[in-house]
């Protein structure tokens, strides 16, 4: 080994080494995973919660086992209660948990995504409020019984969408709680949109909360916002059992690789890498002397161009015209939800105002333009001027949006 080849070794190795101690010794980036797991006490996390209810629940039972099992056994009375960022429940589940609620029993849901039966069987619509102005969004919140309402709404200083219901049935359920995207430094909740209710179930009840983060270490040890989840606490009967679920938690113990141990470890994961590195460092200068030569594999064309004109060609071929209107609509509607960030489930009224006020057009034009193109998806066959003008407005639509 020559004289310039030990140093230019030595020289990369050092370099090296110094990036791994730089990159190893800055401080981590704040974890923001919604995993509303007791033990995490990362901002999304509610151990601070979990040991203040600890404290206030007479009875606090955690429960790893799914709520089918354990409701399939189990005859007791008292409150389930659920936090995850996103909760589903199987036609299974989800009726053996209202036969429970119906026997007079109490459940309290705290997600920002109910998916599955639940909302439908109660008659309950979610949607999402998105900040279109500011770069950042900061929900607020506020109970709306008098007694337990604060003069002023408590803010989640974080960029976080409003998720909220709509659509309740205000003839049996009631309204509890409030909140909506903070509007410059005011701390009143000018337009209050419904993100906690009470849905009476036959002799129970069940608590619907759209916002989990009001439960997270980041939230409570904010200022004063502990009270605004202490005040909602004031809904439950502490003093029966309360069955904290856990296994719905997004952050719930799952070991999945068996490097998992030797990556958890600061110092084992940089040997690791070292280790790694040293390996590489050894093929890439002892190695390439001993490597036969290898030959050069022409990578495959990218045919995605010429499919894209040959199914094209097919259904001019055709005269399809209708196919083609409806690829093209789909991927107009693509368009609105990805670019627009606006919802093309149900072409309302809604709907229309939402897309106006995000583009340069009237509600009016908009209007004009999906009545068009409903037109064309009711129609079974279309002529090609028809086509040719859907195009057209389309085009012009997303050019000038």
């Amino acid at each position: 080994m020559s004289k310039n080849y030990k140093i230019t070794l030595g020289s990369l190795i050092l370099l090296l080494a110094l990036l791994v101690y730089f990159e190893a010794s800055k401080p981590e980036p704040v974890n923001w995973f919604p995993s509303y797991s007791e033990n995490d006490k990362i901002p999304l996390g509610t151990y601070v919660f979990y040991e203040n209810l600890s404290e206030k629940a007479d009875d606090l039972r955690p429960m790893e086992k799914p709520p089918y099992t354990y409701l399939n056994d189990s005859l007791e009375k008292g409150t389930y209660f659920f936090i995850s960022h996103s909760l589903y429940f199987d036609n299974a589940e989800l009726n053996e948990l209202l036969n429970w609620v119906s026997t007079g029993n109490t459940v309290f849901l705290a997600a920002n995504d109910f998916k599955g039966k639940l909302l439908d069987t109660l008659h309950i619509e979610q949607r999402a409020r998105v900040q279109t102005s500011d770069l950042e969004s900061h929900p607020h919140f506020n109970l709306v019984n008098p007694d337990l309402k604060n003069a002023e709404a408590f803010e989640f200083s974080h960029d976080k969408n409003f998720m909220f219901f709509r659509e309740i049935d205000t003839a049996s359920q009631t309204v509890l709680g409030v909140g909506n995207l903070k509007d410059e430094d005011q701390n009143v909740i000018k337009k209050p949109l419904v993100n906690f209710i009470k849905a009476p179930f036959g002799e129970g009840k069940i608590y619907l909360h759209s916002s989990p983060e009001v439960f997270s270490n980041y939230f409570l040890l904010t200022e004063k916002n502990y009270q605004y989840t202490e005040n909602l606490l004031a809904y439950l009967d502490l003093k029966q059992p309360l069955f904290w679920d856990k296994n719905y938690k997004l952050g719930k113990t799952i070991h999945t690789s068996p490097l998992y141990i030797l990556l958890n470890s600061k110092y084992l994961k940089w040997a690791y890498y070292f280790t790694i590195i040293g390996v590489i460092l050894f093929i890439l200068f002892e190695g390439k002397r001993k490597q036969k030569s290898i030959k050069v594999v022409k990578p495959l064309k990218n045919q995605t161009y010429d499919y894209t004109r040959t199914i094209a060609g097919m259904y001019l071929d055709k005269k399809d015209h209708k196919a083609i209107a409806d690829k093209q609509i789909d991927y107009f509607l693509y368009f609105i939800r990805t670019k627009l960030r606006t919802d093309t489930h149900q072409l309302d009224q809604d709907f229309y105002n939402t897309l106006a006020e995000r583009t340069n057009y009237t509600v009016e034009e908009v209007e004009s333009l999906f009545q068009y193109i409903i037109n064309i998806q009711q129609q079974k066959q279309i002529t090609k001027n028809e086509l040719i003008e859907l195009n057209k407005k389309i085009t012009s639509f997303k050019k000038n949006a």
